[in-house]
């Protein structure tokens, strides 16, 4: 054999067949995760709306595998639109919270906070993150019971009675905060604020300087600079991070679950009526909901720009 020209082994052929074909290479490459988002993930919500158009049947309880649109029509009866109702106002309070406690946060790790200082920020951002879930909001159940540490402060600065009257209030209230919606939205705004604070503090990162001085230089005070400039420019962030907080918000079963009163939100109502009450048409149909309104938040915030900060 001559040694100027070994004899190429199957590797090598191999090799030489993705040089001279690289889109075969490519294909090979993301082929093992497109057939698992098309299989798992799309043909999941596949079956998922296909399950939302039968129906079950009162009597038997079976499933009817016939189309028909009654399963969504009884998403119009009270009971079931108050559940949507009280989820989307619930994810709305949460994400306008979030934006108003993350803003200042996100505009000084932006504008002030160098080297040393930022890498605490991220840590001090990220280190909730890093811990349970299910610890973070059994430990928040904790907090808000009757005999926790808001309730401890509260009575130890004379403020008990104030606690109360807000408790008393039948829309909000509960037995304590733990039982209530005023402590389903702490909790709901304790773990989802880093999802908001991150997208907004990049894009509060990406307004130039110069922008601000010119702002100054015009005669623009800080309200004005801030309404004219930082947040329009900021806005895209701002909805970026929405998009996590009010779609965790609409999803969510736990936090309502283990912090909350009796009155059922999305999550609930889907786990429920696919679990005790075996109805698995209402409750695709329930969890289509959340994925509507998302495809349209989502149109509406892509025209805003809000996919260029994530």
């Amino acid at each position: 054999m001559d040694s100027a020209h070994p004899a190429r082994g199957p590797g090598d052929r191999l090799t030489g067949l993705f040089w001279s074909r690289p889109k075969l290479l490519t294909a090979l490459l993301i082929a093992p995760p497109i057939l698992w988002l098309g299989v798992v993930y799309v043909g999941s919500l596949a079956a998922l709306l296909l399950q939302s158009f039968y129906s079950i049947d009162e009597f038997s309880g079976v499933v009817v595998p016939e189309f028909t649109l009654k399963t969504y029509a009884e998403l119009l009866v009270p009971s079931n639109y108050d559940v949507i109702l009280r989820t989307v106002a619930m994810a709305a309070a949460v994400t306008l919270a979030s934006v108003a406690l993350a803003f200042p946060v996100a505009f000084f790790a932006a504008r002030y906070a160098k080297g040393r200082w930022k890498a605490v920020f991220y840590l001090g951002i990220m280190l909730p993150l890093w811990s349970s879930y299910l610890v973070k909001v059994y430990a928040w159940k904790l907090i808000l019971a009757k005999e926790g540490i808001i309730t401890w402060a509260a009575e130890g600065i004379g403020a008990g009675n104030l606690l109360n009257a807000v408790l008393a209030i039948p829309v909000i209230g509960g037995n304590s905060l733990s039982t209530s919606y005023i402590g389903t939205f702490l909790v709901f705004v304790y773990v989802w604020l880093p999802y908001m604070i991150l997208p907004m503090q990049a894009s509060l990162e990406r307004v130039p300087t110069s922008m601000l001085e010119a702002s100054a230089d015009l005669g623009a005070g800080g309200w004005r600079t801030f309404r004219s400039v930082i947040l329009p420019l900021a806005l895209p962030g701002v909805v970026a991070g929405s998009i996590f907080t009010f779609s965790l918000t609409l999803g969510d079963y736990i936090i309502p679950q283990i912090v909350g009163s009796s009155r059922f939100f999305i999550g609930q109502a889907v786990y429920s009526l696919q679990g005790t009450a075996g109805n698995i048409p209402l409750a695709a149909a329930f969890a289509v909901v959340p994925i509507v309104i998302m495809l349209v938040y989502l149109t509406v915030a892509r025209k805003m720009g809000a996919f260029d900060a994530l």
